[in-house]
């Protein structure tokens, strides 16, 4: 971010918002496995992780022998994926950072990765064009999202009925779109690749998944702390809220079923 930045207000709130995002790593763990198979990370490869969080995609392709960097808005999420590099004995290198303003030289890495985390930056354009940047000719870049017409995305643009966000911000969801996915990175790249998968965290009831998301979705925060003097506004929210997540909780098996979309291509 720069003093020219016309949302560095916009991203000031996210990166305090989206600081209590930890306990959900327990779910993005294995999607993270799932994320680093799909691109084919190996041994050797230089590695960025883009809107890292906690680590969880970062130390898994560190695992596998990756030569890997993290960067995230949230100083309280890198400090969260040291603790856990340091207890696997990882040296990666974990930075707090902008997706739209990448610290890093042209064609540094082998593998661009981003789970759930580029897709929150508001400008599109700007975030996979650094993306893109930093990605050597011949290199990866693959990433997971929520597609607009599933759970995650249905409750984003529930959210932004609520508290629409600031004039020039893209939908984080329309990432999950491979059309516009397409087009956004067309001329780009070539073998363009979609694979969909499925997270499935644990819930007792569709008020106890309501509670856990409002405690460390960034925007749910935010929107929750909006209404903590409008009770009645508060209620409604809450009521369609639970109404969506009733239409993807399996109570059988006491699991929410959250699909997302992987993408994958060659820069050329």
């Amino acid at each position: 971010m720069t003093e020219h930045d016309p949302f560095a207000g916009f991203k000031a709130v996210q990166k305090e918002a989206w600081s209590l995002f930890t306990p959900m790593e327990v779910f993005t763990t294995p999607s993270a496995a799932k994320l680093v198979g799909f691109a084919g990370v190996a041994a050797g490869q230089r590695l960025l992780d883009v809107g890292c969080g906690t680590g969880v995609v970062a130390i898994t392709a560190a695992r596998r022998g990756a030569k890997v960097r993290g960067l995230d808005l949230s100083p309280v999420l890198i400090e969260r994926a040291r603790e856990h590099a340091q207890l696997a004995n990882l040296d990666i290198d974990f930075a707090d950072g902008d997706a739209e303003s990448l610290p890093f030289g042209g064609n540094e890495f082998d593998v661009v990765l981003s789970q759930f985390g580029h897709m929150f930056a508001p400008r599109p354009d700007v975030t996979i064009a650094e993306m893109l940047r930093v990605l050597k000719p011949g290199g990866t870049v693959a990433f997971s999202t929520w597609p607009p017409h599933l759970y995650v995305g249905r409750m984003f643009a529930l959210i932004g009925r609520h508290l629409p966000p600031p004039e020039g911000v893209a939908s984080p969801v329309l990432w999950g779109d491979p059309k516009i996915v397409t087009e956004r990175l067309a001329g780009r790249v070539k073998d363009l690749r979609f694979e969909m998968d499925m997270m499935t965290p644990s819930a007792l009831s569709p008020q106890h998944y309501r509670r856990t998301m409002e405690t460390t979705i960034g925007p749910l925060i935010k929107l929750v702390g909006q209404y903590k003097d409008e009770p009645d506004k508060l209620r409604s929210f809450r009521s369609e809220f639970e109404a969506l997540i009733s239409e993807y909780f399996d109570p059988g098996n006491n699991v929410m079923r959250q699909q997302y979309l992987m993408t994958k291509a060659t820069k050329v």
